[in-house]
């Protein structure tokens, strides 16, 4: 069974997180919400969420993935907490995948792991994504890292997620199933 590590902070992007973990839940997929302290996270749009353990609790390389949602505020916190840079440094060295959406792939670019690449992220935090290229593609999927632009693009960019691992017939069928127009 595919395991998925999602990090998530006070702050972090409700549909992103949300919608991300449905979509690779309905693969069957197990998916772990992890967030950096006990209890509820307050999301960017004041939804509470409930994650499924905390970062101090995983071990990152039990995992086959690793996605960061966005969100401004939750971003600024993820990418200082050690833990999610370790995590995304452990996956992405294991040749592992490793995620982001929205505001997201600034994680990553802290982590130090976007140098050379190709990626896409929300507009609204290009000009702080310096080290990759920034396509205008609503998911970009370069050097095992998928990449992707915001709350509109979830859907289609957890079905690439699904298709990276369980081949474009499965995210088909997932995409199907939530009456969704098949994207790229």
């Amino acid at each position: 069974m595919t395991r998925v590590l999602i990090p998530v902070a006070d702050g972090s992007e409700e549909m992103e997180t949300v919608i991300v973990a449905d979509t690779l839940r309905r693969a069957k997929w197990e998916v772990v919400l992890a967030g950096l302290k006990e209890g509820p996270i307050t999301a960017s749009r004041g939804v509470k969420i409930v994650p499924d353990t905390t970062m101090a609790r995983v071990d990152p390389a039990a995992f086959d993935a690793i996605v960061i949602p966005g969100g401004a505020a939750g971003v600024e916190t993820l990418r200082k907490d050690e833990r999610v840079l370790s995590a995304v440094r452990v996956l992405r060295a294991a040749g592992k995948l490793v995620a982001a959406v929205c505001a997201g792939p600034l994680v990553l670019q802290e982590a130090g792991i976007l140098d050379g690449l190709r990626v896409t992220c929300h507009p609204g935090v290009a000009s702080s994504l310096t080290r990759a290229t920034r396509l205008e593609e609503p998911v970009v999927e370069d050097g095992g890292i998928i990449t992707s632009q915001g709350p509109g693009t979830s859907f289609a960019f957890a079905l690439r997620i699904v298709e990276r691992f369980d081949g474009r017939a499965k995210g088909a069928e997932i995409a199907r199933g939530m009456v969704l127009q098949k994207g790229p």
